[in-house]
């Protein structure tokens, strides 16, 4: 009974949200912002704006024909619909991949972050934990593809095999403790991760702490995200600070020293051309790992007493979500198995998957309090298994997007099936990471990888 109140509760939090999704993809004027050409979409067709919306939506590993049967079968059997590959191709042409950015920047993310929700969200000390991170993507290999995001040669024990391929750099502005993605960005591996995450900073509020790995902690990036009012908290290489290397040579965890630091020359001219300080007053702590290694962090959170130093290894190692969620993209949503050629299509793919975990995160957050619940009838805590609530939530997306099937039955039919495929959680199970064997490797991508749909 208890699981079915929760489950109640959690249908009338997103429903308006989801009802307001279903509106826009269907609205005109939604389409008109978002089809590349003024021609575009104006012929009554069969691939509409919104059928190709919803196509890209449920990316799948199945052909081009195959997907394009079974979702005219999931509309309606009895209509029994022809369209062909070449016809998805030329109408996805016509789509851009703003309208993912607009659904998820524009209706999902400010509902989910309105004062009214205030109380589904968690938050650490009341600030919002957002990572920034990258991913390389390896893009399909295209004239067009090649001329936006260059090629990268592929080398052997012998040396150059006359291979080819274009590489790509994926940063995400994450939401750690929520699993959300606010920010995604697609770009040449020649435009750093730090240039990407300094981008990013737009979507960056007041009072949100930022934490980062130690390829982005300098200087400048401190200084820009307080100019904006935001908080970091940032992983410190061996050679980088006097105040860590001093840390680091003591080896004492549950440090904490505050010091100024002054911008170099170089880091001078940058800030001040921007119009921004040259001094910056941060705090350093040292932290112990559970593999006895010891780790320094620089934070702009300054207060020992209202951030304990004990605290920031726990919330350091939130940051891990982030690593997590790339691998889900390019793992179970199986984001490199790109459904076109295109720059364009590759754009498509990336905001799509985005947005389709983010759905995904609204949903489940309900079917895990409802398993939550549960939990002292349990020997251990149950958890929503991720692949099976990513494959819920693509199965039913046409009823849950598209339909006139009441949205209140379909949410609560998706999060019954997100909680009735749970898996127990173990405390403290680790399991020992082996060296890495590249034939493992192979016989794991080609035979035993599962893929979400």
């Amino acid at each position: 009974m208890g699981m079915q109140n929760t489950s109640t509760c959690s249908v009338s939090r997103w429903l308006p949200l989801l009802a307001k999704i279903r509106r826009l993809i269907v609205a005109p004027d939604f389409c008109l912002r978002h089809r590349r050409g003024e021609h575009a979409f104006t012929r009554k067709r069969l691939l509409t704006f919104s059928v190709v919306l919803l196509l890209l939506l449920q990316k799948t590993t199945k052909s081009v024909q195959r997907h394009l049967h079974s979702f005219f079968h999931q509309l309606g059997p009895e209509q029994n619909p022809h369209a062909t590959g070449g016809a998805w191709t030329q109408a996805r042409a016509k789509f851009s991949h703003t309208a993912f950015i607009e659904l998820n920047q524009q209706v999902l993310l400010p509902d989910f972050y309105a004062p009214a929700a205030s109380g589904y969200r968690r938050t650490w000390r009341g600030h919002r934990l957002l990572g920034c991170d990258g991913s390389l993507l390896r893009l399909p290999s295209h004239p067009e593809i090649f001329a936006t995001f260059g090629t990268t040669e592929v080398t052997n024990h012998a040396g150059a095999t006359g291979t080819v391929y274009a590489p790509a750099r994926l940063s995400v502005l994450y939401d750690l403790l929520n699993h959300l993605g606010l920010d995604a960005r697609l770009a040449p591996v020649s435009q750093g991760e730090v240039e990407l995450a300094t981008a990013q900073l737009l979507h960056v509020q007041e009072q949100d702490l930022l934490i980062w790995d130690r390829g982005f902690t300098g200087l400048v990036l401190m200084v820009r995200t307080r100019a904006g009012g935001a908080h970091f908290l940032g992983r410190c290489s061996r050679g980088s600070f006097a105040a860590a290397q001093d840390l680091f040579r003591a080896n004492r965890a549950g440090r904490s020293k505050i010091v100024k630091l002054v911008a170099n020359a170089a880091q001078r001219a940058e800030l001040q051309a921007l119009g921004l300080p040259c001094e910056l007053i941060v705090r350093f702590v040292s932290v112990r790992l559970s593999t006895g290694e010891l780790e320094v962090l620089v934070t702009s959170l300054l207060d020992e007493v209202a951030y304990p130093t004990a605290e920031f290894l726990e919330v350091y190692h939130w940051r891990w979500h982030h690593e997590t969620y790339h691998q889900l993209l390019k793992g179970r949503l199986d984001l490199e198995n790109w459904s076109g050629h295109t720059e364009e299509a590759v754009r498509q793919d990336v905001q799509a998957a985005v947005l389709v975990s983010n759905l995904e995160s609204l949903l489940s957050q309900e079917a895990q309090a409802a398993l939550s619940a549960g939990d002292a009838t349990r020997q251990y805590p149950a958890q929503v298994n991720r692949a099976v609530s990513y494959h819920a939530l693509k199965e039913r997306l046409l009823d849950l997007l598209w339909s006139d099937r009441p949205l209140e039955a379909v949410i609560l039919g998706i999060q019954r099936w997100m909680q009735h495929s749970s898996v127990s959680v173990r405390p403290d199970r680790k399991t020992p990471r082996r060296a890495q064997s590249f034939h493992r490797s192979y016989h794991y991508q080609r035979n035993l990888r599962k893929t979400v749909f």
